[in-house]
């Protein structure tokens, strides 16, 4: 049984609130009434209340994801404001997952949000993964992106990957057995080489374009309908507004999930990465 063979949507009665809310979703024949009682039941754990995780938070609250775990341990500055949209000026300094919270309860009282203020760590990954159904990566920089990875992978849980930087974003879904960040690039890049947002700028829609994304995979999963992006990448070039998608595959030689895997335990990300430890 998987992660998601688990919600069976046959649970719990919907209210008549709830037929209400819910009735786009009910009465489309992908989706019915057992298909939003899966959303009710599932838990999605979100990695970043930032530019991604702002839309993919909104729209999975919206869409009635029943407990939706939130990882961040940042406050909310002036310049998130451009494009993170679960903060207004009146957030400013305070905790980034207190502000998504609030934000998010506003939208649906049916929505559990479960705050993890911590940053994401070795020694509390696995922990935190273990109590959610699929994983959500919105962070941008490459320690917690390995992280999230190897973290999802030896949980088997499926990953919603995401990533954007200029006018271009990406995303794909990495389903354990199927091939993992560390299929693509199974090393990270020098330090230095390729910028963060902070240092290259991101145009504000676009985490909007890349988080909807994600959150409508997130739901795909969730409810077992469709082609995931699981074996595609999709490149966005807003510049163009050009979309393509490339295959990818699982690598037999991944140091993860290939045939020999040597890593088989968290590690240190940011000696791995070269990067200066989370304070």
């Amino acid at each position: 049984m998987t992660v998601i063979d688990r919600i069976d949507g046959q649970n719990k009665a919907l209210t008549p609130y709830q037929v209400k809310r819910y009735s786009r979703h009910i009465i489309m024949p992908q989706v019915g009434s057992s298909g939003q009682r899966k959303l009710l039941e599932a838990k999605v754990l979100i990695v970043g209340a930032g530019g991604l995780g702002s839309p993919v938070a909104l729209y999975l609250t919206l869409a009635g994801v029943g407990t939706i775990g939130i990882v961040d341990f940042d406050d909310v500055d002036v310049s998130n404001l451009q494009r993170q949209i679960l903060h207004t000026d009146s957030d400013i300094g305070r905790p980034k997952v207190q502000s998504a919270k609030d934000t998010l309860e506003a939208y649906n009282k049916d929505v559990n949000v479960i705050l993890h203020e911590v940053p994401l760590m070795s020694d509390n990954a696995m922990e935190i993964m273990s109590q959610y159904d699929v994983i959500i990566n919105g962070v941008d920089n490459f320690a917690t992106r390995y992280l999230v990875n190897d973290a999802a992978y030896l949980s088997g849980k499926p990953l919603v990957d995401g990533s954007i930087l200029l006018f271009d974003g990406q995303a794909t879904v990495f389903i354990p057995g199927k091939g993992c960040y560390r299929c693509l690039f199974p090393e990270p890049p020098p330090p230095g080489e390729v910028p963060s947002c902070a240092e290259a700028g991101v145009l504000g829609v676009l985490p909007g374009m890349v988080g909807t994304i994600q959150a409508t995979e997130a739901i795909k999963i969730i409810i077992g309908i469709g082609q995931s992006l699981s074996g595609k990448l999709l490149l966005i070039d807003a510049m163009d507004m050009d979309f393509r998608t490339v295959k990818i595959r699982r690598d037999p030689n991944c140091p993860l999930c290939g045939d020999n895997p040597t890593v088989t335990e968290l590690i240190d990300y940011d000696i791995f990465c070269g990067t200066a430890p989370v304070q």
